[in-house]
């Protein structure tokens, strides 16, 4: 239960505040939905995700966020939608200083500047739900100070509200995909960002998990200089993945993999995924050799029997075995399920799992751009759905989904060629729910994050 003296927690006025503020831009984008659904047009779907777009990226905050979010889940939205919201940006204006010192003093009190030798009054890095300043302690050490925007809880809950009430238009009129699960799991996930110290924890598991990999490196928290809504950390450089794009064919090829073993480590021995695989929260280091890993909010803890499921499906793929394919798609809680439904869903498993499932040295896509990654087949799926559908996707699936596209959308602009099938067999070995379960046990444990 919210602490009622705390000023910032989910409040019914500041929900409505919040209601208020972007009611009027969606309730548009509805209009401009529902008549272009009825007038039709062969443009009516770009109109449509065009007023959606301009609407979102008028809101700023968690909605814009999580629109994001829905952008980069391929078989969620028509190809349309998904390409205007793929466009906003995740910039925002930073709060100025005298937010920043009432932050501050809120969260260490009156005499917080003496915990510093050097604190940046503008904002190194500003986004949706925060902003980084970057700072100096008395001892010499750079740390990254993140500091939460205020009212966020009352403004997610009443973002995530009128979200639920948007996509009830895409499900009555488009009906492929239901999307209810897939706004509650993407709503719970938003939730936990908001939980600085949750994200604190959640670094010192991946210390934990990435530990036997020396090449990756997860910043430290200052854990007496961070709370619920301030999160201190050191300060890491590196250079961003796209600065490597023209390197030796070996040099991006070591990129690639250490950026397979940093984010498959964690699942296939833990069931834990960082479900926010983009460009920006990997850094190159040591000219190549090692991968700074950043931001930890959007870290998914998975019942051991999920990846079950994923190792299920990988090797019904590979065996052609239609049967264990269908009872990977129970485990993991697909349902209203059918023979025809499965086969259409295979189509998506065989593009998500193709590379894995070929031992041999390849790209992860011959030919394909970055930010067409998953596209044609989504639609494909999608098409198919109208017809056979609908599916209720599992929420355990969204950010599953999600993280492995980014990853190979990463991998498509290193341009790298690799045999994942045998990268995938080694991170295999062993491998068993039991275990994975004892381990996941003790890594939350130590790190605090028992659920």
């Amino acid at each position: 239960m919210a602490d009622q003296r705390d000023p910032e927690r989910n409040r019914f006025s500041a929900r409505l505040r919040r209601t208020a503020q972007v009611g009027g831009n969606l309730s548009g984008a509805g209009i401009a939905f529902a008549a272009n659904r009825f007038f039709g047009g062969d443009e009516s779907e770009e109109r449509t995700a065009r007023a959606l777009a301009s609407a979102l990226g008028k809101t700023k905050g968690p909605l814009m966020k999580v629109a994001q979010i829905l952008s980069t889940i391929p078989d969620l939205l028509p190809a349309e939608y998904a390409e205007e919201l793929g466009q906003l940006q995740a910039q925002a204006p930073a709060m100025g200083w005298p937010f920043v010192k009432r932050r501050m003093r809120a969260e260490l009190g009156p005499g917080w500047q003496d915990r510093f030798q050097t604190f940046g009054k503008e904002a190194a890095h500003a986004a949706s739900l925060g902003q980084v300043h970057r700072a100096t302690l008395p001892d010499g050490r750079e740390v990254a100070c993140k500091l939460q925007y205020p009212d966020m809880a009352s403004a997610v809950e009443s973002d995530v509200g009128q979200l639920k009430s948007l996509l009830g238009l895409f499900k009555r009129m488009d009906g492929s995909i239901d999307p209810d699960e897939i706004v509650e799991e993407v709503a719970d996930r938003l939730r936990e960002e908001l939980d600085y110290e949750r994200e604190r924890k959640a670094m010192y598991l991946y210390r934990e998990m990435l530990e036997p990999k020396d090449f990756v490196h997860v910043p430290e928290p200052v854990d007496d200089l961070s709370t619920d809504r301030l999160l201190t950390m050191e300060w890491v450089t590196g250079d961003p993945l796209t600065a490597w794009q023209d390197a030796p064919q070996e040099v991006r090829n070591g990129i690639a993999m250490r950026l397979f073993w940093t984010w498959w480590l964690p699942v296939t021995r833990y069931a834990v995924i960082h479900g926010d695989p983009h460009l920006g929260n990997y850094q190159v280091r040591d000219g190549g050799d090692g991968l700074n890993l950043l931001d930890f909010g959007c870290i998914r803890i998975f019942p051991p029997n999920f990846v079950g499921g994923v190792v299920d499906l990988y090797r019904a793929m590979r065996a052609d075995d239609f049967d264990a394919a269908y009872a990977a798609y129970e485990k993991w809680g697909f349902k209203n399920l059918n023979k025809e439904l499965v086969e259409i869903l295979n189509i998506w498993a065989g593009f998500i799992y193709g590379p894995l499932l070929e031992d041999r040295v390849r790209t992860v896509a011959d030919g394909v751009a970055p930010g067409e990654y998953g596209r044609k087949q989504a639609f494909e799926v999608r098409k198919k759905l109208k017809e056979k559908g609908p599916v209720t996707i599992p929420r355990e699936f969204v950010f599953m989904d999600r993280a492995a596209v980014g990853l190979g959308a990463a991998y498509l602009r290193l341009g790298a060629e690799l045999n994942y099938h045998q990268l995938f067999e080694e991170s295999l070995e062993g491998f068993s729910e039991a275990a994975v379960a004892e381990r996941q046990t003790n890594a939350l444990s130590k790190a605090g994050l028992n659920e």
